[in-house]
């Protein structure tokens, strides 16, 4: 299984989109430097996840909303998923 996942910085409330096939390994990653650009913006939380069959599938998810560039839709994708 892989994920999509989406990551909220502490520190200004940014959102970090990714995949992975084990969240949270990468979510260790992410929260103790071991990752570029999420390094400076810690501690991360994560806030939303999908899960999909192929590699494939979630590369092109995580290509998708980060070329959306859309705030709006990122919290309401995340507020749509809380409430189920």
């Amino acid at each position: 299984m892989y994920f999509v996942y989406i990551l909220q910085s502490s520190i200004d409330k940014s959102f970090y989109i990714g995949y992975t096939g084990n969240v949270d390994n990468r979510l260790y990653e992410h929260n103790f430097g071991k990752t570029g650009y999420t390094s400076l913006k810690r501690p991360w939380k994560l806030i939303y996840k999908e899960e999909y069959f192929t590699r494939g599938e979630a590369v092109k998810r995580e290509k998708y909303l980060k070329r959306l560039k859309n705030k709006r839709y990122l919290e309401s994708l995340i507020l749509k998923n809380s409430a189920a």
